[in-house]
């Protein structure tokens, strides 16, 4: 990676540790990290890659602080930083992989959410973007002329094992790599050969734990998250509520350029293999969950087809090395310092809430900025009392609690939906 693409990742990593480090745990990380407490094949919401992390890091540390759960994630966008920046400049050059990483470190939505979050995404993008990588190399498609390198197949197959223990999403993204060798006529003819094949074994292998803990497990997590896309409560207008939480999550002015270098791609065909490549990987994620929410009854989370657009950075920052520099130049900066400031606006709320009336803004209880807060107030009572074991009823609550406790106490939900908590501590555990 040349020099002022390490500066950007630099300065994106250091604030990402202090976000890290001055926020509290939200919904999903206090719940993750108080409902785990061992190494297993695989949990109910998602794989392991991302349970494995944060455990991994409290063993090493001695601890579950903040800052100590979330430090892998941050160590991944780092890692994710630079496979961006591999690939772009494979495919398009230095300059267009300077502003790829530009991109991606001022994005609310991978730079906040997956680059310190203790959430699967953070791994699933590395994962993504070091797969499209080998994948460029085994099929030889590069900015330059360049020739197919076979044993890049063994990488591309490794990689897309790991997205996929990563999020169950991973699919829909693999499932463009096989759209493109398909439809890409240079491609094609890979499919005769043994390499592509072995690669996909390699995946299922490495996934195959996955498959065995949920079949062992009355296949709960796979019908959890495939139960999302069912039950009909019709949405007509669902796809404009859902490209304008991804255009938000993104930043608009991100967001809009994305749609229309894909739909460009598209346009171009199999000629132009590097963008068909990218828009076949990215595609299905980005079309898929608009559709479905016209139906699904199960509300369209914002963040579910960020994947497709990560797999489009190449193009954005191949697009914006040909803006004019003055332009340019300003709304990356503008961008940078709106993020930053809303992370300190965040962190200082969150710690002191020194924002007067803020939370008459939102019923009570329902301010977003209150999923950043951690409970460690119930912790002295609850010790104080001499308490066996706490139940919630439901199993975001039970998360806060369990973090709270640090494991002194056991923490269950008595409810229809403890998710993990079902099988770490279900009631029955807490008998006798």
């Amino acid at each position: 990676m040349e020099n002022p693409a390490i500066y950007v990742v630099l300065i994106a990593v250091a604030a990402r540790l202090l976000f890290a480090a001055f926020t509290g745990l939200g919904i999903d990380e206090s719940y993750m990290v108080g409902a785990s407490s061992q190494f297993h094949a695989s949990y109910f919401d998602h794989p392991l890659a991302s349970w494995w992390l944060e455990l991994a890091s409290q063993w090493l540390f001695g601890n579950q602080s903040p800052l100590v759960v979330r430090l892998p994630f941050v160590a991944l966008s780092a890692v994710s930083s630079c496979l961006l920046y591999a690939i772009t400049n494979r495919l398009y050059g230095r300059n267009a992989a300077f502003w790829a990483v530009v991109a991606y470190s001022i994005s609310p939505v991978f730079s906040l959410a997956f680059g310190t979050w203790v959430l699967p995404d953070g791994p699933l993008d590395a994962a993504l973007l070091a797969g499209a990588y080998a994948l460029s190399r085994a099929l030889g498609i590069a900015a330059q002329p360049a020739k197919p390198e076979p044993g890049w197949w063994a990488a591309a197959g490794a990689f897309a094992g790991l997205a996929l223990l990563s999020k169950y999403s991973a699919a829909l993204v693999l499932a463009g790599a096989v759209l493109f060798l398909i439809t890409d006529p240079a491609s094609r003819p890979q499919l005769r050969r043994w390499w592509p094949w072995a690669a996909g074994l390699l995946a299922v292998a490495m996934f195959s734990p996955v498959v065995v803990w949920n079949a062992t497990h009355h296949w709960q997590s796979f019908n959890y998250q495939s139960g999302r896309a069912v039950g009909l409560r019709l949405h007509p207008l669902a796809p404009l509520t859902i490209w304008a939480g991804e255009a938000l999550f993104l930043l608009p002015w991100l967001w809009l350029p994305l749609v229309a270098l894909l739909i460009g791609a598209l346009r171009r065909g199999p000629a132009e293999r590097r963008g068909w490549l990218l828009a076949m990987l990215g595609i299905i994620p980005i079309v898929l969950f608009s559709v479905v929410g016209i139906w699904s009854a199960t509300r369209i989370l914002y963040h579910w087809a960020t994947p497709g657009y990560l797999l489009l950075l190449p193009m954005l920052g191949n697009w914006a090395a040909g803006w004019r520099p003055a332009w340019r130049d300003r709304i990356a900066i503008a961008s940078a310092t709106l993020l930053a400031s809303a992370a300190c606006l965040i962190a200082a709320e969150t710690s002191f809430g020194f924002i007067p009336g803020l939370d008459r803004v939102f019923a009570p209880g329902k301010s977003p900025l209150l999923q950043a807060v951690n409970w460690n107030s119930v912790r002295p009572d609850i010790l104080h009392r001499g308490v066996q074991a706490v139940a919630a009823l439901r199993w975001y609550d039970a998360g806060k609690i369990s973090y709270a406790l640090r494991g002194a106490v056991p923490v269950t939900v008595f409810g229809p939906e403890p998710h993990e908590f079902g099988d770490s501590t279900p009631p029955s555990s807490l008998l006798g």
